[in-house]
């Protein structure tokens, strides 16, 4: 495994809409962005890790933790419609023109999922190259949400989200098949090609990760922070 080069990156911008300067939220004295740092700093096959961001004191905060931080995001790929791939593909190709390398495969960690472990990026990255996958990420199986379960109203009335769902009355959760799954936003393992072709999923050839609950929360509102606060306290 070592001799493969591999890119982390975690995108980090400064705007949020639902929590001020999420990545910089407090979570048990640690800012967010910390749990994600210290994990991927653990990891014995990442070759490079950076943070992406366009705040200067997420910047500061990061490179105190032991992240490097070699540039900062042009502001157009740090708008909430820019697209999460396109300042994958940035930061991929801004590294290795400034390195004079080429890598073999990128991960994108989040920083809004604080509970994914170095156990689990290892993971991800042994099975993304030992299955010659295109990708790997993250997913969590869901039962209340499962797609047969999904409604829409029409006219006021309930109807089925689509004519292929049809739920069977009084089923329970844990009868519904086939599993549904959803991803959960913690790891984008991807080959470096794909990345510089701006996808990070989607193909043929794409890999789910099956992680736990738990480890699946997505920091969005403050009622994540609080959930987050007491699963990390508990690890």
């Amino acid at each position: 495994m070592q001799k493969y080069k591999i890119l982390a990156v975690t995108l980090a911008r400064g705007g949020s809409r639902s929590i001020k300067k999420k990545n910089l939220a407090l979570i048990n004295g640690k800012p967010l962005i910390y749990y994600t740092i210290k994990e991927a700093l653990k990891s014995k096959l990442i070759t490079r890790y950076i943070v992406s961001t366009d705040d200067y004191k997420i910047r500061k905060v990061s490179k105190k933790y032991g992240a490097e931080v070699p540039f900062l995001r042009p502001k157009k790929l740090s708008t909430s419609k820019a697209s999460a791939v396109s300042a994958d593909a940035h930061a991929l190709n801004w590294v290795e023109k400034n390195e004079g390398t080429k890598y073999d495969f990128f991960v994108e960690l989040m920083a809004t999922n604080p509970l994914k472990t170095h156990k689990d990026i290892d993971k991800v990255l042994k099975k993304l190259i030992k299955l010659k996958a295109d990708s790997v990420i993250g997913v969590i199986k869901v039962d209340d949400h499962h797609p047969l379960r999904i409604k829409k109203i029409v006219n006021g009335k309930i109807v089925n989200f689509s004519k292929n769902l049809k739920e069977i009355p009084e089923t329970h959760r844990q009868q519904l098949r086939p599993k549904a799954y959803i991803r959960n936003g913690s790891i984008y393992a991807v080959k470096r090609d794909l990345i510089a072709k701006r996808k990070r999923y989607g193909t043929k050839n794409s890999i789910p990760y099956i992680m736990d609950s738990n480890k699946s929360i997505n920091i969005d509102t403050k009622i994540d922070l609080i959930i987050a606060k007491q699963l990390l306290k508990k690890r």
